[in-house]
């Protein structure tokens, strides 16, 4: 995505030194968090969402900047929350703040982060992406409790999986598109599109995601890290959907009972590319890039578009 990330350089390089800005604390143990959490940031997807799309209808300009920047205060706020909830210690290969913090501290670090977005979009009156952005928290909440409920049952139809993932994962992408082109175009019908276009992309996003649990070029080897932790992914629900009885019985008892052996554990992942899961997935992946694609392509051809082409494509095509 290197294409991507030249159109946006200056952007990029900007927006780094206002969010560093706009998480300063006086408190030392806050602001020595935040200076942690800048430094093990991830690949910046969704602030160079915010910028492209912004680019596709318009000039960047100050509310460009605090919209990418209430994005990553919600988003970081979220992998915060995420990391106490899952009881992670590690994201992105660093310790995670409740590791190195404790549980107490690190929900109050979501918290203060949560409230420097809401302060950064009210004292600018940027009332549109605060509206955009809070609508996106609550379907990340909902989707991730709907989620909670319906893995105890193991039993989910494919409807209620995309549901919870437009609500957990893509909806966060489609706000930051959907700032992004607010910020340059004022326009509703503009935001909209490319609100619907994010969804799509974040929906094939999370699907990949799922893909790398039974393998990848890097890992070379199926992970089940998600079967291990008795996660639902479309794999896993197309084949529990489409196999015989007797076998649906017993993957269910594996991944409720038996999920932390190795050899059970491979079992179901054969099972899930023997019974056309994975390839299934795969196809799905492809229609919902093809989709956001689709409504790119119903703006003018330019290199912002072929940049906003190529983070698309990434979405599907990277290797971790």
């Amino acid at each position: 995505m290197q294409f991507s990330k030249n159109l946006i350089t200056v952007e990029l390089a900007i927006f780094e030194q206002k969010f560093a800005q706009s998480v300063k604390s006086q408190t030392p143990l806050l602001d020595r968090i935040m200076k942690y959490i800048i430094k093990r940031k991830g690949k910046q997807l969704r602030p160079m969402f915010v910028f492209l799309c912004a680019k596709l209808h318009g000039t960047v300009n100050e509310s460009t900047y605090r919209a990418a920047a209430l994005v990553e205060l919600l988003h970081t706020a979220t992998l915060v929350h995420d990391d106490v909830v899952d009881e992670s210690l590690e994201r992105r290969g660093f310790f995670s703040i409740n590791a190195l913090w404790k549980n107490k501290i690190a929900v109050l670090v979501g918290d203060y982060l949560l409230s420097k977005g809401l302060l950064l979009s009210t004292d600018a009156e940027d009332f549109k992406h605060l509206h955009i952005l809070s609508d996106a928290v609550r379907l990340m909440s909902e989707g991730e409790l709907l989620q909670i409920e319906k893995a105890r049952k193991l039993n989910l139809k494919e409807e209620i999986y995309f549901e919870i993932i437009k609500s957990k994962t893509a909806s966060l992408l489609s706000s930051a598109c959907a700032v992004g082109a607010w910020s340059t175009s004022k326009d509703e019908n503009l935001t909209e599109r490319m609100k619907l276009f994010g969804e799509k992309t974040g929906i094939a996003f999370q699907i990949k995601d799922d893909l790398f649990d039974y393998g990848n070029e890097n890992i070379g080897k199926p992970t089940g890290n998600d079967l291990k932790e008795k996660k639902l992914t479309l794999p896993l629900i197309y084949t529990l959907n489409n196999i015989g009885a007797a076998e649906k019985r017993k993957i269910i008892y594996i991944i409720k009972n038996e999920n932390k052996n190795a050899e059970k554990i491979k079992y179901v992942l054969e099972k899930v590319v023997e019974f056309g899961g994975i390839k299934y997935a795969i196809t799905k992946m492809n229609q919902y890039r093809d989709e956001a694609l689709a409504i790119l392509f119903e703006f003018p051809k330019s290199d912002v578009r072929d940049g906003l082409e190529e983070l698309v494509r990434y979405t599907t095509d990277r290797k971790y």
